[in-house]
Formats: structure tokens, C-alpha cells, sequence
């Protein structure tokens, strides 16, 4: 199988089931949430399911929201589970609402501050915690 799998087409049946649910969610979910909702299609163990988010996650499919011990399918076309970048997570705190954004100024500003103490960076995740327009009391 092509290692920068963008496409359903290209991956495994697992692997899948795992982005259909959730790009289907509402916002970001667990494993175990995973798990449970496709038990009628032949996931059994935890160990199925983390082995797909692996997969979808080098894929640049699907990101890992570190804080909330969840996944969310990628929102932007831009993803590549290679390149080192900056993900940025606008994370309501009252809905649950997950917003992906891309901002070159951060980008730069971590790559800036990685430079500075002559770090190399791989990766890099920067989850915002809020309240969203819609949650925000007015």
C-alpha cells in the first residue's frame, strides 16, 4: 500500500471504517468510542482500532487531540503525515466544536523558537481551549 495514502480507495478495510466514523462525528472521539460504534462491523479489541489512527494519523488523515485523548479527521486538504508542520485546534470547551487551522505566523514562530535552542522538530500541536462563537456569552 502507497505510504501517503490520501484516498478511501487506498486504504485498508479497518482503516476505513475508522475515517468514515469520524468524519461522520460531530466532533472529536475517543478510541473506545470508536470501538464501540463499529463492533457490528468486526472490531473486537482496542488494539484494531489504534493500529488504524496509527495508519490515518501518518497519513495526515487524522490528528490526535492530545488534551482531550481523542481523534478528529483532518479538516483541511493541506495535511501530509510527513512534513513538519504546526497543527493549530481551536478547541470549544462548552460544545465540544473542533476547529483545524492553518496560521504561517505560528509556523514560523515554532520553527523560530525550535531553531533557538538548536532543537529539530518534527511535529508540532498547539490545541487552543475556549469557548467558541456560539458558546461565548454575549
Amino acid at each position: 500500500m502507497n505510504k501517503h495514502a490520501h484516498s478511501e480507495s487506498e486504504l485498508t478495510k479497518n482503516q476505513s471504517l475508522v475515517m468514515k466514523a469520524l468524519s461522520a462525528a460531530n466532533g472529536p472521539m475517543s478510541a473506545y468510542a470508536i470501538l464501540d460504534e463499529l463492533r457490528d462491523e468486526g472490531f473486537r479489541a482496542p488494539p484494531q482500532v489504534y493500529r488504524a489512527l496509527d495508519k490515518l494519523v501518518e497519513f495526515g488523515l487524522v490528528h490526535r487531540l492530545e488534551s482531550l485523548n481523542a481523534f478528529v479527521a483532518c479538516q483541511l486538504s493541506s495535511c501530509d503525515g510527513d512534513k513538519k508542520e504546526t497543527v493549530l485546534f481551536a478547541i470549544c470547551e462548552q460544545c465540544g466544536r473542533v476547529e483545524e487551522l492553518v496560521s504561517n505566523r505560528l509556523e514560523n514562530a515554532v520553527q523560530a523558537l525550535a531553531a533557538e535552542i538548536d532543537f529539530s522538530l518534527n511535529r508540532s500541536v498547539v490545541e487552543l481551549r475556549g469557548l467558541c462563537a456560539a458558546c461565548e456569552p454575549r
